[in-house]
This record gives C-alpha cells, structure tokens and sequence, in this order.
C-alpha cells in the first residue's frame, strides 16, 4: 500500500490496515516493508492518533495474529435459536510477510445443529501459513439457546411446611383502641 501521510486520508486508510497488512514506508527514498504492529485513535472524534510500526524482511518467516471473520449463515441460528459462542477472535500463523492474509474468513454455515462447532483443524489457510494455534481449540460453537423461565425447586420438605403452616392474623384495631379507652376513665 502506498499513501502519503497527510492527515485525514492517511487516518482513514491506515485505520483499516490490521496487524497482518503488509505496506512499504517510504523514508527519503529507501522503502521499508513493514507490518502494523499498533493503533491509537481517538475514539470520540473517531481520528487516528498513533500508529507503530514493525519493519520485516521479506526473506524471513514471522510469526503473526490475523483477525478472524466470521460470514454466512448458520442453520443452528436460523431453526433452532442457537447461540454463537466465540472461542478464538485471531490465529497465530508463521509465514513470510507477504504470504500473510489480511484476515481468515471462516464459514459458519457447517453449524447445522446445536452442539456443531468449528476448531482450528477444520481450517486451511494455505499450504504457505500454517497455523500455530492448538488443532482442538474452538472458534465458534453452536449452544442451546438461553432458558428465559426460572424453575421453581420445591423439595419435600418445604412442601410438608408449607400445608401446616396457617397465617398468623394480627388483630389490631378496635381492641387496641377499646383497651387504651379503658385506662384512661
């Protein structure tokens, strides 16, 4: 990616790079490849502040995060009110810079009923990134919906003391009045 750093433009299109967008800096004349390694922004004007960057070699493997996408449609969602549960939001990859993809998009269309999930072994970057997380970790997971109706437990016990007990009526009133009257004549 090539841009000039002026301002608002400059804001906007880095902004949008993640941590595994590959750009080239141009500094008096020598380019560098380098990777995004951090983003401040101003979050009330919604303006970029600060941005660091990593220089690569392109003939050297890295290790990376790349954000995942979650897209599509999951059939769990649509006919059985499931749940999406995230489990990971980016994968570690080791790859060269420019072999490293600006994010992973993964599918959730194969969530068809509750309990189907997708780990890291259902997903294949490329034969060039492989990916360092553990194959058993989760990424998304289809859960039963959650219960909205709180059950009442009532054991045995409390049911027994429930048919003896009789309410306690308080009388208070005309007698409290009518005993007050007579110590006073």
């Amino acid at each position: 990616i090539s841009i000039s750093l002026e301002g608002r433009e400059a804001g906007r299109v880095l902004g949008r790079l993640s941590s595994s967008s590959l750009i080239t800096i141009d500094l008096e004349g020598k380019e560098f490849p380098s990777l995004v390694r951090e983003k401040q922004q101003n979050h009330i004007k919604r303006t970029l502040i600060h941005v660091d960057f990593m220089v690569v070699s392109l003939t050297e493997k890295i290790h990376a995060n790349v954000g995942i996408v979650l897209t599509g449609n999951s059939p769990a969602v649509k006919d059985f009110n499931a749940m999406l549960i995230n489990g990971l939001n980016e994968l570690e990859v080791e790859a060269f810079p420019q072999d490293l993809p600006e994010s992973i998009i993964v599918d959730i269309s194969s969530l068809v009923k509750i309990g189907d999930g997708i780990h890291v072994r259902d997903i294949v970057i490329s034969d060039k990134v492989p990916i360092l997380d553990t194959p058993d970790e989760m990424i998304v997971l289809a859960t039963p919906p959650a219960k909205e109706e709180v059950e009442e437990v009532v054991t045995p016990e409390a049911a027994v003391v429930a048919e003896t007990a009789e309410p306690e009526v308080i009388e208070k009133g005309k007698k409290e009045e009518e005993g007050e009257g007579e110590g006073e004549k």
